[in-house]
């Protein structure tokens, strides 16, 4: 919930129980085993919903009623400009509609979360920032689909900044190139961590496997950058231009290239289509047509969300980027067009 936008991402999925015996047998031994992201494995299929929403006052009383259809993977993206005559939206009431016909289904009600100014926000990146996984043989993605998150080393460096912002009142999302049937198994690693309110954006790899509607090519499998920054425009989309903004990641793959990109952006009057032609030289951005439309509109909407931010601020907002080591490394090689925002990177050994 933004000063004038109510925004919400969501999934849905119909999900099937395992056998009845298996949560009677875990009760009795009294254990709350982790997940693993294999017990999801389901979510790769996919198929339409339809959303009823409804917005509540503290009182529960209705201020407004929406019904909003999902694609064909059951995503949502929906923005409700608030209303001048609305009171305050403190909850939100779901109901999902044409799965089972004649029949509404309540998933419950949700508290949006409120971005308030002055404005606080820190995104991190999960794989080698958070947790140190390894993706790099046929055994290490065997052991990151059935083995728990708590089976891999964690950062402890890195968990120790990120909580230490949340402490400071910053907004927490994570941000992950993991496929979207990870959420459990992170979402359980999350909260044995003691990170509890931070909101998660997942790769879904429906997209890639759609020829006709998804908004990921298979070479996005290995390359990131367009999927990440891409993400990170949607979150500001949602939340409004931050007064502060700490973003989180790696010296593995392209955390820098894409958050120095981002914070050139928001703190330089560099055009969107100059942005979009300098991304294009870089090994880390490999667009498509229909990704570049997309990617371009993005990029002009945020543009004009920062016209609008500067009427009312008399300075840029305040940009800090924080990447973990690879190893030893001092310095970044980096484009000639990001050396005057490197300035606000700070490398940190995880170890």
């Amino acid at each position: 919930m933004s000063e004038s936008l109510l925004s919400i991402k969501a999934s849905l999925a119909l999900k099937r129980e395992g056998p009845a015996g298996l949560a009677a047998s875990m009760e009795e031994v009294g254990l709350l085993v982790p997940s693993n992201p294999l017990q999801n494995i389901r979510l790769l299929s996919g198929r339409a919903f339809q959303l009823k929403i409804i917005g509540l006052d503290e009182n529960h009383r209705k201020i407004f009623e929406k019904i909003y259809d999902s694609d064909s993977f059951g995503n949502f993206a929906i923005k409700i400009p608030k209303e001048k005559s609305w009171l305050p939206i403190k909850f939100l009431e779901l109901y999902e509609l044409i799965s089972h016909p004649g029949v509404e289904i309540h998933l419950g009600y949700f508290l949006p979360m409120e971005i308030q100014r002055p404005s606080k926000i820190i995104i991190s990146d999960f794989d080698k920032t958070l947790v140190d996984t390894r993706h790099h043989t046929g055994k290490d993605v065997f052991d990151a689909l059935t083995r728990p998150l708590q089976y891999f080393p964690t950062v402890e460096k890195s968990v120790a900044i990120y909580k230490g912002f949340i402490e400071k009142k910053f907004q927490p999302f994570i941000l992950s190139a993991s496929p979207h049937f990870f959420e459990n198994s992170i979402r359980d690693w999350l909260y044995q961590n003691k990170i509890y309110t931070a909101v998660l954006f997942l790769k879904d790899y429906r997209h890639v496997l759609s020829l006709f509607e998804g908004q990921l090519r298979p070479k996005d499998l290995k390359i990131q950058g367009l999927y990440k920054l891409n993400h990170l425009l949607d979150i500001l989309a949602m939340t409004g231009i931050p007064d502060e903004l700490v973003l989180m990641g790696d010296n593995f793959e392209s955390d820098p290239l894409i958050y120095l990109t981002l914070a050139l952006f928001m703190s330089t009057p560099i055009e969107p289509w100059k942005l979009w032609h300098l991304i294009q030289t870089l090994e880390s951005f490999k667009l498509s047509k229909r990704q570049d439309t997309i990617f371009l509109s993005k990029l002009f909407q945020l543009k004009n969300a920062l016209k609008i931010y500067y009427q009312s601020s008399a300075s840029v907002p305040k940009i800090s980027i924080y990447i973990r080591k690879k190893g030893n490394e001092e310095k970044l090689k980096l484009p000639s067009f990001l050396e005057e925002v490197a300035p606000i990177l700070t490398f940190y050994d995880g170890r």
